[in-house]
């Protein structure tokens, strides 16, 4: 298992990556405030948020209200939960893990394609990751909750930018090694998609993980800077 902690390609285009910290900041600002009980409580009521298949496709119909309401729930329509099933998380280490992922991938992704045009990515492939997580599990009524359907897309985006940038990586959680995205990435690709095919398990989303990879790869074909290049050859640099 590798985990991710520093990438040595700087940013060419902008100045900083204010939608990607910003992204960082606004989840676990959410988490902290709603979901830790230090400020507001939200206890089961955080569901409403969630994206849940068997209530999403009602009758087989998309956006259908929902099938139970408990008299405490907040009224939210089931299509907004496409976005905001993205920003609340199961716990802290569901959070961590996406916002590591996000801190260091986004930012050269924010630099290919600029502020604006970042921002509409994440959220474009969050919504695409959701529905694709309920399509495949039309009828479950597990809640999905997490950015990493979005986080994937970025994922995606980036291996296509940058295959051959070297990261550093945690490989086994505790060693530290410098190998080239498409190594860590690819592995971390197949991942998802061998998980989401093989396993019956519904606790992880692993169809969503595909559903924002798909949507990454295609996104970043028309949504990047006119300029830049896919499949950069360039080993990145301190």
């Amino acid at each position: 298992m590798f985990v991710p902690i520093y990438d040595t390609n700087p940013l060419k285009r902008i100045p900083y990556q204010y939608v990607t910290v910003g992204l960082i900041v606004a989840n676990c600002l959410i988490y902290l405030v709603f979901q830790t009980g230090w400020f507001f409580a939200l206890d089961d009521r955080v569901a409403a948020f969630a994206l849940i298949p068997a209530e999403f496709w009602t009758e087989g119909v998309p956006f259908a209200s929902r099938v139970v309401v408990p008299d405490d729930a907040l009224p939210i329509e089931e299509r907004w939960t496409l976005v905001t099933y993205m920003f609340v998380h199961g716990n802290l280490f569901h959070l961590l893990g996406n916002m590591l992922f996000l801190w260091v991938f986004g930012d050269n992704v924010e630099d290919a394609m600029g502020h604006f045009r970042f921002f509409l990515f994440f959220i474009m492939c969050g919504v695409f990751a959701g529905l694709a997580h309920t399509m495949i599990l039309r009828h479950s009524d597990i809640p999905v909750i997490g950015s990493s359907g979005a986080v994937a897309g970025i994922v995606a985006a980036y291996l296509m930018l940058h295959p051959r940038v070297k990261i550093w990586v945690l490989a086994l959680w505790r060693i530290p090694i410098k190998i080239s995205a498409a190594w860590v990435l690819g592995f971390w690709v197949l991942l998802q998609v061998g998980s989401a095919i093989l396993s019956n398990a519904e606790g992880i989303a692993w169809w969503a993980h595909v559903g924002g990879l798909a949507a990454g790869a295609l996104l970043i074909l028309f949504m990047r800077r006119p300029g830049v290049a896919l499949f950069d050859k360039t080993a990145g640099g301190a």
